[in-house]
């Protein structure tokens, strides 16, 4: 089993199950025992300095939405690029952070770029790999711009590029427009 940590998965259409429409995810960690990850582009209604004060956490001008890392229940977490605070590095220039004292100096000294996340999505053993040959996931290599988008159309934006790539990859194709599912 090739590991999947570091890669983005763009839900597919064929998927059903509403906490994953369009999608974007990172893989944090992939392994036999499962995988973990979390949703980038699903802002929720919660502001990270209205939740920062909540938890107890110092001043911040870092007024962006918190967001929906998955279904699952959990700690805040952060997607960051800051190496000095990373617990794990995902993939050069993207770093991960879920303790107390690495959150405090993302949020408090409004470190960018940073995506602060309540919650993340989980995968036990081998449900992962179902998923992927069921065809509810379209994988993508993940890289610093891929993950730090930002866009509204950020899903768009992942499929996309993948798709032109597969495209590229199919065929002598010399021009793919910029957004192919428009044809």
């Amino acid at each position: 089993m090739q590991s999947l940590s570091g890669m983005l998965l763009a839900a597919s259409p064929r998927l059903a199950d509403p906490n994953f429409a369009r999608s974007v995810i990172l893989i944090v960690q992939h392994g036999e025992e499962g995988a973990f990850g979390v949703v980038l582009n699903k802002p929720s209604a919660n502001r990270v300095a209205d939740v920062w004060r909540h938890v107890g956490g110092g001043a911040t001008s870092l007024d962006r939405p918190v967001y929906v890392g998955g279904p699952v229940d959990g700690p805040l977490l952060a997607v960051h690029a800051e190496a000095d605070l990373s617990e794990r590095e995902i993939l050069p220039g993207v770093h991960f952070a879920s303790q107390r004292g690495a959150l405090e100096r993302l949020i408090e000294d409004a470190r960018e770029p940073v995506i602060v996340l309540a919650g993340y999505s989980g995968w036990g053993e081998g449900q992962l790999e179902n998923e992927l040959r069921e065809g509810a996931w379209l994988v993508a290599p993940g890289s610093a711009e891929r993950v730090f988008y930002g866009g509204e159309d950020h899903w768009k934006h992942v499929v996309g590029q993948v798709g032109g790539e597969v495209i590229h990859a199919r065929g002598d194709i010399r021009h793919v427009p910029p957004a192919p599912w428009h044809n």
